[in-house]
């Protein structure tokens, strides 16, 4: 059953509360903090890469701040546990029986901060749920609860005492995306406010956790028409075949292109998804999906240029489609 221009409006409204409400905390960034809302009604889990200092743990902190739900945060270093993650089994003297005692992944919105100072094992610990929604603990699983999303931070590769995230796991996040510096004029702001050491702790939360559920099941609803799934297809045909690529877009990220795409055409008062919104969401996308062979790396190629020539060589449909 398609939207209703009532629930389009009521969804484009709160979307823009939202992006207010983070905005007070991440300055000058609104393109991203639109991204991040994305993920998160798409109910996906965002990456996000960038150098030290730039607001990463702040925009995640900002987001679950927004959202009246639970929210803890790990922060992951060499010596982190999988049982650190998941929780763990201790034996109850009195009771003479083992009790579970969860770990910090039950909450609705977990920052992962810095995941890539993990060990991998540690790391592959975030594997099931961040895909099924679940955790299994000495045989027994336990449902996360909805809404739920990881927000992960790291740091470049190149910075001393990280791990590469297999391509297994980087497939897993919906979207990745970078904060970047602000510009001159937010730099001064925040200097001005250099007096607030956390923006983000003053945050009141504008919307319910039961609320985002009902909001990502109305984008579900959203229009998509065939020529626009075609499209999206060719361009996940296209990335496997490039002379560049290494690995190309799969069925998942095909799955997870439709559904960002249908959140963000909603997020801006349509029920429908037209090309416009496909090219604009290619790089958060897919940018994570698509792996280099190592001679185009050693060249100065990227993935953002491969991505801007598939976006050329794809043809889009010539008519948006409602």
């Amino acid at each position: 059953m398609p939207a209703t221009p009532d629930q389009v409006r009521t969804f484009a409204h709160a979307f823009d509360q939202m992006t207010l409400n983070i905005s007070r905390a991440i300055v000058g960034k609104e393109d991203v903090v639109r991204l991040a809302l994305t993920c998160l009604l798409s109910e996906g889990h965002l990456l996000l890469e960038d150098y030290p200092g730039t607001g990463k743990t702040s925009l995640a902190k900002a987001l679950a701040g927004t959202v009246r739900g639970t929210n803890a945060r790990i922060q992951f270093t060499p010596d982190l546990l999988p049982s650190d993650v998941t929780g763990v089994q201790v034996y109850d003297q009195r009771t003479q029986q083992f009790e579970f005692r969860p770990g910090p992944i039950f909450h609705s919105i977990v920052l992962a901060d810095e995941i890539n100072r993990a060990s991998p094992k540690t790391q592959s610990a975030l594997l099931e749920v961040m895909e099924e929604g679940q955790v299994t603990v000495d045989g027994t699983t336990r449902p996360v609860g909805s809404p739920f999303m990881v927000i992960a931070t790291q740091n470049p590769v190149e910075q001393a005492g990280t791990y590469r995230l297999p391509e297994a796991q980087l497939d897993r996040f919906l979207m990745k995306t970078s904060v970047g510096y602000p510009d001159h004029n937010a730099t001064v702001a925040l200097l001005a406010d250099a007096a607030t050491r956390d923006r983000a702790a003053g945050l009141r939360p504008v919307i319910s956790a039961s609320a985002v559920s009902e909001m990502a099941a109305v984008a579900d609803q959203v229009h998509v028409d065939p020529a626009v799934l075609g499209y999206i297809s060719r361009l996940a045909e296209a990335s496997r075949t490039h002379p560049h690529v290494r690995l190309g877009v799969s069925v998942r990220g095909c799955l997870a292109y439709v559904r960002c795409a249908k959140t963000w055409a909603i997020a801006q008062g349509r029920d429908f998804v037209g090309p416009d919104d496909v090219k604009q969401l290619a790089v958060p996308v897919l940018g994570h999906r698509i792996l280099l062979r190592s001679e185009a790396q050693f060249d100065g190629i990227t993935v953002e240029q491969v991505i801007a020539q598939l976006l050329v060589d794809v043809a889009a449909p010539m008519e948006r489609v409602a």
